[in-house]
């Protein structure tokens, strides 16, 4: 497998509307996912029919990958992300009753499935693109590109709102306190020992965001100390280990709700990533935990108490408010590591474990690797080379300099204004367009390339047949990661199940969509 497995992503967008301070978030992110739905068949042979609401019915957010179960009672309103309809559960194709027309009524105004097989909601106060699931980080970025421009097709339409213009930004906090998630999630291995990804996991991901942090002007949750730091999410982490994913927040999320087969695989899901606008600071997030989940996978024959941290939740805030990445950090044995010592170490062991297995690198994870070492090495040598890959290193630059030229302190208006700024998905009005346009940011895609991503699912997981099922079969009436659910016209529904992730079940397509375009 490698660097190539299941991948995919969840983006919060932040939402506010122009010339209105009193808006009601939540009423905005249902005007934005009503106007994606309408749109979300535009097109398509299936263009006359309804949006496909997403089933619930597989959700599970209160099972615990250490072998319990949180009860709904003593669970915070914010874990319940499961639908209150259910159908029934999924197994073999079957029929199921036929929901109430005031239960279709409600999910239709918060949810729809899209043609490209990503799913779009309202997450409590904000929009939310999950991506479909890609087949390692390359496609991972594209889909999660698309999302970008998922956002823009939603603020166009809605331009023309009375109260005002309503603004999607990319980005996890408002600076004021809330925050937001970019969630990722990497099928793994169920017969990996937990306690051997947790421990493995642990400070790799303390000191992953200087290769994928995305930048914030302010310390602390409510930005309550002038500066800059490296990670937008580093301060809302509260935990080392847990459930929670609004609160309390662990570097390590023991959600056990696996979206494929439960005796083979877990997904773990990342919650501590930054929302990246930059190609390659996407690319090396996915890129590089993939490769250390893989090495984990293998056995990566580490005592793993020569990198264990003292203390990992403070380590993640001190490396982010260090943006000279020159933050030493105390391990439980009494070493002390910068954060490019600790990615230089799990590169080292990455490397190791092929050698150890006698394999060479496929060409994906040799092109992962490569880069890794590179960017090391350049940040090393220079941290501002790495500008046009590295976001936050990027942003940092940027603001650097305006504030050099103002004369100011990082808690100046301007430059904060500049922080949000930047994350605005307005191509007028963002900092990044801006950048790119002066060929000081390097991609891996092209315009065109994201656009087509923005209809088209990715053709090597099942997110193809659920993409392609919206696109063609007017019947279908409901999806979700794990199954799609059609309209038979009798007096039940039918479930069918699309259970593996990997791989699109041709079996499947010529049953149920035979007259897809070549």
């Amino acid at each position: 497998m490698s660097v190539n497995r299941i991948i995919a992503t969840e983006t919060e967008f932040g939402i506010y509307q122009v010339g209105n301070t009193w808006a009601n978030p939540v009423l905005l992110s249902t005007q934005t996912i009503r106007a994606l739905a309408r749109r979300s068949r535009q097109k398509t042979p299936a263009a006359d029919s309804a949006p496909v609401r997403w089933d619930y019915t597989a959700e599970d957010p209160l099972n615990d990958l250490r072998g319990m179960r949180m009860t709904r009672a003593a669970a915070d309103p914010s874990l319940l992300t499961d639908d209150p309809y259910h159908l029934a559960p999924s197994g073999g194709e079957e029929h199921v009753p036929r929901p109430r027309a005031e239960e279709l009524a409600l999910p239709a105004a918060t949810a729809a499935v899209l043609t490209n097989g990503a799913r779009v909601y309202v997450d409590h106060a904000h929009p939310e693109y999950s991506a479909p699931e890609t087949l390692g980080p390359r496609d991972a970025v594209l889909w999660d590109r698309a999302g970008e421009l998922i956002a823009c097709d939603a603020m166009a339409e809605l331009t023309q709102e009375p109260e005002g213009a309503i603004v999607l930004v990319k980005n996890n906090t408002d600076g004021k306190g809330a925050a937001y998630g970019t969630h990722e999630n990497y099928q793994v291995r169920r017969d990996v020992d937990l306690e051997d990804i947790i421990r493995g996991l642990t400070p790799f991901m303390v000191t992953r965001p200087i290769l994928c942090g995305s930048g914030r002007v302010g310390i602390g949750q409510r930005s309550q100390k002038p500066g800059f730091q490296i990670s937008q999410r580093a301060d809302f982490v509260e935990n080392e280990v847990g459930l929670e994913t609004t609160f309390n927040r662990p570097i390590i999320n023991t959600r056990d709700e696996p979206h494929a087969d439960p005796s083979r695989f877990r997904r773990l899901h990342v919650i501590g990533g930054d929302a990246n606008l930059f190609d390659y600071s996407s690319y090396l997030r996915f890129a590089t935990t993939s490769l250390v989940l893989w090495a984990i996978e293998q056995g990566i024959g580490l005592e793993w108490e020569a990198l264990a941290l003292d203390d990992p939740v403070e380590a993640t805030w001190e490396v982010s408010h260090h943006p000279h990445i020159d933050y030493r950090m105390t391990t439980a044995g009494g070493a002390s590591w910068t954060a490019v010592d600790m990615q230089q170490t799990y590169l080292d062991l990455v490397r190791a474990t092929y050698e150890r297995l006698g394999i060479e690198p496929d060409t994906e994870s040799a092109y992962a690797l490569t880069l890794w070492q590179d960017i090391i090495d350049r940040m090393k040598r220079d941290l501002f080379s790495v500008a046009p890959e590295v976001e936050w290193v990027a942003k940092y630059q940027l603001l650097s300099r305006q504030k050099e030229r103002l004369g100011v302190q990082w808690d100046d208006p301007r430059l904060v204004a500049m922080d949000l700024q930047w994350a605005d998905m307005r191509p007028q009005r963002s900092l990044v367009a801006k950048l790119e346009e002066a060929g000081r940011v390097r991609r891996m895609f092209t315009l065109e390339q994201v656009r087509e991503a923005v209809t088209e699912p990715p053709s090597n997981t099942r997110a193809y047949i659920r993409g392609r099922a919206v696109a063609h079969r007017p019947d279908l009436v409901k999806a979700s990661w794990t199954s799609l659910v059609f309209d038979s016209g009798g007096a039940d529904l039918i479930r069918v199940p699309l259970p593996q992730a990997e791989g699109v079940d041709r079996a499947i397509i010529e049953r149920y969509l035979p007259d897809l375009p070549a």
